[in-house]
């Protein structure tokens, strides 16, 4: 089957992409992406196989976008510091582009390509936490750890998870604070 002319698949993630970030990953559909290209749904699987394919590409996109922001903001630090940043820019993304972290955030086994994009994306983090002088095991599992309290952190926060008083940054703060205590061998935050 050819590709209707004058559209590309790139063309199409981009619409993909545009309805993920306006409206979240669960608005995605192939009759809603046909529609804003101005074709009929069936036209869309000369670009892709079904709905699935499309979020992996956008999925893809967002992992790369992620892992750009995760490089930038460790670059020039060390340390709590840099521990710190990469936090907060999981936190910034994930707010911020909330529909393109659910994607990227989901696990794809048995996808190399997305798996390749995955592991750029923990490499700024892998980077980090060399700074703690981990070894190799110890470092996948600070990785997981780290991932896991800033994914879970975001996702109550995200879905309102959140009702108490006490001020949402301060208590992001205060948990990073001792991740990089906890760390860096010490029960104590490290600023």
């Amino acid at each position: 089957m050819t590709a209707r002319r004058g559209i590309r698949l790139d063309d199409v993630v981009d619409v993909a992409t545009e309805l993920v970030e306006k409206e979240g990953a669960s608005a995605l559909t192939l009759s809603r992406v046909a529609r804003e290209l101005g074709i009929k749904t069936p036209s869309l699987y000369s670009h892709v196989d079904d709905v699935d394919a499309l979020r992996r590409h956008v999925a893809l996109r967002a992992t790369d976008d992620l892992g750009t922001q995760l490089i930038a903001a460790a670059m020039g630090r060390a340390g709590a510091g840099a521990l710190r940043a990469v936090a907060q820019a999981v936190r910034h993304y994930a707010t911020t582009h909330r529909g393109m972290y659910e994607l990227a955030a989901r696990a794809r086994p048995g996808d190399e390509e997305y798996e390749n994009a995955a592991l750029r994306t923990l490499q700024p983090v892998i980077a980090v936490l060399r700074d703690y002088a981990l070894d190799d095991a110890e470092t996948i599992h600070a990785a997981r750890m780290l991932r896991s309290a800033v994914h879970g952190f975001v996702s109550l926060e995200i879905n309102g998870g959140f009702g108490l008083d006490t001020d949402v940054d301060e208590s992001f703060e205060w948990m990073v604070q001792r991740l990089a205590g906890t760390l860096a061998g010490s029960t104590e935050p490290v600023e």
